[in-house]
């Protein structure tokens, strides 16, 4: 018979013996039999007994067994590496072959590009070539009808001489038309030069146009370039952020491939773990012991506290009537600030002598008074000085008391007892130097066989002197904090000579101060005002610093308030951002194809992957508890190496688990990653959109350019037309000359609409040829992502297929049902491909093959 049992998993399964076996007697998964925890323990016991009657055959066929799983998992290895180096081939080639299709594509659209161009300003030449020959054509046809209309007339005019000549009176009239003709050639001559001066200053103008024109053309040229280099910078770092991207998809699955290796070491840490937890146990229950001592001590120092909440109440009444002295004081201090101030404030008295009197006796008075309660405050704090003496006197004596005590208990019993001091329980049995902290021994610690008599005394002893020195302790406590706040208030030590000091230079004050009432006094009455007007001043002047300082607190109120509206601001913006920004990333999102599983609560990931892959059957909380049942030290069935398997698994599950987590971190950035690349792609595509605004604007120039060349050219038919102005505005009438004008202009304008038509044909074949590489380089990336895609499935199912030792040479039926029982289980616990060495397969699962002869 044999039996296959597989640890740790979601599902027990026991092979029977018509069900384990196929034709050529190798093993095969059979259907799932779910079993109850107490079938699967005593089948585990079974195995167990049965192991340990045939141990050397199991041995055998386990190290025979072993060997070949090693081999077959080695031929594998090999096989998954070779087909892993074929697909890195395989993208290696992919990349090159796309990189030399866009290089090439990029390569055409720039020839393109410069074909059109060098077509465009070919075309341009020779149309303004054209227009430069016709032109001169009608200037030479316009010169040679005007010499004809000159040849005519002076052709008439020497008829007309031939004529005259034979009369005699005629001869003066000749003279006359001579010099007339001669004068009429001069004028004529001399517009003759200036005309031709004007047509060379229009022919060096017409040159300067055509050389700005050329420079513009060049700059285009230029600007054109720049832009392609643009473009290409762009390409290289879209490439190049590309590379990047899958440099750190590499690293991050070789960390996965990392964590799989340390998941060994956590499995043995987790073994060390368990050690120090049975320790931890051990200790929890010594500290309870201890809990349970200190709770009887407790119950024994209840008296003591009691005692302790008596003396802190009285503590407390103590406290009471010390803030009533305290109160009291600071009403006697600020009477004394009223008194002072009203002094000061007296003004205009019957007379000068009559005010020095009162003030000099109000003074005195004072003076007396605080004299008088100086010296009670001196009395006080000499009998707190007397008191604090007779304290000090009884610490000593109790302290000389309990020295003996404790030497006698130390000679009979050495070892250092427990003591408790008024802050807590301390191991020194000797008082602090300033007699703040009590401490006094527990009866548990003196262990000397005495007699109840005697303790009866020490105890009434021990009370009594206790009660004393606490009272005495408090008291003066209060009395030095008294002595402190007293110090404070009158301003340092009590000092006679500093007393008299103070006393004189007030006198000098008050002198001063009524030397300069009595100047200011006089001063007025030589004015002829009255103090009224002194006080209605002096309150103007309060109200003034009043609305003054309210004016500040209500601009650092404003301030305030700017600065909260500006940050107010400031957040909306932020907020308004933000919003546009998730707004882009949800209406962008869509386009990311991940396939995203959300974690709910109360739900670990690795049942909500499970219900994902459509493993519904398996409750991952339950089966962690039924580990831990199995993993605990109570169960005994198992034995230490299978509860090592179940302490195992349990690691594996909750590692699965963090993994998972881990995952859908890893996935959100590199879905932030890629919203970040299409916002890079965005801001290249708004630069290539400012690239086109510039090139157009620079096709306006030329345009313009163009404009101004032609009426150049139609200044210069003007000016040479204005040679025969005059005689062919007796030739042609006004009707003629406005269809000539229209003829002009509506030329001029078919020309310009022509060349418009021209530029905007190039530039719709020039965004059409842009668009059409875009969209190759889109193919070309969807290609290259569904080329990854594919290659990672291929992974995938490799290792779907990873732990499928004897599986290829089963029959069809067991072989799908094996297949998919496996697979799920790999889902379950591997993701992707997880290395199964030796190790993790003796350690993960065991099969336990049984022979019988």
């Amino acid at each position: 018979m044999r039996g296959l049992i597989l640890s740790p998993g979601r599902w027990n399964h026991v092979v029977e013996e018509n069900q384990g076996l196929d034709e050529n007697g190798r093993f095969f998964l059979p259907g799932p039999l779910s079993l109850s925890p107490d079938r699967l323990t005593m089948s585990k016991k079974g195995a167990s007994f049965r192991a340990k009657g045939e141990k050397p055959d199991a041995l055998a066929a386990l190290q025979a067994a072993n060997e070949e799983l090693r081999a077959k998992l080695t031929d594998i290895q090999i096989e998954l590496q070779q087909e892993k180096s074929k697909a890195s081939k395989l993208e290696r080639e992919k990349n090159q072959e796309t990189r030399q299709i866009k290089e090439h594509e990029q390569h055409k659209n720039t020839v393109i590009v410069t074909e059109l161009k060098a077509k465009l300003h070919e075309e341009k030449m020779k149309e303004l070539q054209g227009v430069r020959e016709g032109l001169l054509r009608q200037h030479e046809a316009e010169i040679l009808r005007v010499i004809k209309i000159k040849d005519n007339e002076i052709q008439r005019l020497q008829t007309l001489l031939n004529a005259v000549r034979d009369g005699t009176p005629d001869k003066v009239k000749t003279v006359l038309y001579s010099e007339a003709k001669e004068e009429a050639k001069k004028g004529f001559e001399a517009e003759k030069i200036k005309m031709q001066q004007e047509i060379l200053e229009l022919k060096g103008a017409k040159k300067q146009v055509e050389e700005a024109l050329s420079v513009v053309i060049q700059a285009d040229k230029i600007k054109a370039a720049e832009i392609r280099s643009v473009y290409h910078l762009h390409q290289e770092e879209i490439t190049r952020i590309k590379r990047d991207c899958d440099r750190e998809i590499r690293k991050l699955q070789l960390d996965e491939r990392d964590a799989r290796r340390f998941q060994l070491k956590i499995a043995e840490l987790s073994s060390i773990i368990r050690k120090l937890e049975d320790r931890n146990a051990l200790l929890s229950e010594e500290r309870n012991e201890l809990v349970k001592r200190v709770r009887e001590s407790e119950s024994q120092y209840k008296p003591l506290l009691d005692k302790n909440k008596r003396l802190s109440r009285k503590n407390e009444d103590l406290s009471h009537t010390l803030r009533r002295m305290e109160n009291k004081l600071k009403f006697v201090t600020q009477e004394n600030l009223e008194m002072r101030q009203r002094v000061r404030t007296i003004r205009r008295p019957s007379s000068l002598n009559d005010l020095d009197q009162n003030q000099d006796e109000r003074e005195v008075d004072f003076l007396r008074l605080q004299i008088m309660e100086q010296q009670n405050i001196i009395d006080e704090l000499s009998k707190t000085l007397e008191t604090a003496g007779y304290v000090k006197s009884v610490i000593e004596r109790d302290k000389l008391l309990r020295y003996k005590k404790q030497r006698k208990k130390f000679a009979k019993f050495p070892k250092k007892p427990v003591v408790e001091t008024f802050f807590g329980y301390d191991e020194e049995t000797s008082l602090e130097s300033d007699g703040s902290s009590i401490s006094y021994q527990t009866d548990r610690t003196d262990q000397t066989p005495c007699t109840p008599d005697d303790d009866l005394e020490e105890g009434m002893a021990k009370e009594e002197t206790e009660l004393r020195f606490r009272q005495l302790t408090m008291e003066y406590q209060a009395l030095q904090r008294a002595y402190a706040l007293l110090q404070e208030q009158v301003g340092g030590t009590l000092d006679a000579e500093r007393e008299v000091k103070t006393r004189e230079q007030l006198q000098a004050e008050i002198q001063r101060s009524q030397a300069q009432i009595e100047d200011l006094e006089k001063a007025l009455a030589e004015q002829g005002q009255d103090m009224k007007w002194i006080e209605e001043k002096q309150a103007l002047y309060k109200r003034n610093q009043e609305l003054v300082e309210k004016i500040k607190q209500m601009e650092i109120e404003e301030a305030r308030l700017k600065h909260d509206v500006q940050d107010a601001k400031d957040q909306n913006e932020l907020l308004e951002f933000r919003i546009l920004e998730l707004e882009e990333r949800e209406r962008r999102s869509p386009a990311i194809n991940f396939h995203h599983i959300p974690f709910t609560e109360g739900k670990s990931p690795l049942q909500v992957y499970c219900e994902a892959e459509g493993v519904t059957d398996i409750l991952v909380a339950e089966l962690m508890k039924k580990l831990d049942i199995l993993g605990d030290n109570a169960v005994s069935n198992l034995t230490n190496d299978e509860q090592v398997i179940v302490i195992q698994a349990r690691t594996v599950l909750t590692l699965a688990e963090k993994w998972l987590q881990q995952i859908e971190v890893t996935e959100s950035a590199l879905q932030q990653k890629m919203i970040d690349l299409e916002n890079e792609k965005d801001l290249f595509s708004k630069q290539k959109g400012y690239l086109d605004d510039e090139l157009d604007y620079r096709k306006q120039t030329l345009d313009q350019a163009h404009k101004h060349i032609l009426e150049l050219e139609a200044m210069l038919y003007d000016a040479l037309q204005q040679e025969a102005g005059a005689k062919m505005s007796e030739i042609l009438s006004e009707e003629e000359r406005e269809k000539l004008k229209n003829a002009v202009e509506q030329w001029k304008r078919q020309v310009m609409s022509e060349l418009r038509e021209r530029d905007s044909q190039i530039l719709r074949e020039r965004m059409e040829h842009i668009q059409h590489a875009q969209q190759r380089i889109k193919e070309l990336e969807e290609r290259i992502e569904a080329q990854k895609r594919q290659i990672k499935e291929l992974e995938e199912k490799l290792s779907f297929f990873g732990p499928s030792v004897s599986i290829q040479r089963q029959e069809p039926r067991e072989k799908t049902r094996n297949v998919y029982l496996l697979g799920q289980w790999n889902i379950v616990y591997n993701k992707r491909n997880w290395r199964k060495d030796d190790f993790i397969i003796r350690k993960w699962t065991t099969v336990y093959f049984d022979t019988e002869d």
